[in-house]
């Protein structure tokens, strides 16, 4: 499945994504976008974010 591209997530959007102690197990968390932490256009694993919650991650779906 087709990660989304940079240009698709921005703060505030709805995501899902798997933090990195989480990546064995694919372990998801949802959560809103507080700001975006990878500069390319995209990225093979998911765009990086930082959520509302403090939590980061790459960006596996949008909700």
């Amino acid at each position: 499945m087709q990660k989304p591209l940079r240009k698709d997530i921005q703060p505030g959007s709805e995501v899902s994504i798997v933090q990195k102690h989480h990546q064995r197990s694919g372990e998801r968390t949802e959560g809103t976008v507080k700001r975006l932490l990878t500069k390319s256009p995209s990225h093979p694993h998911g765009i990086k974010v930082e959520l509302t919650s403090g939590q980061v991650g790459r960006v596996q779906s949008l909700l």
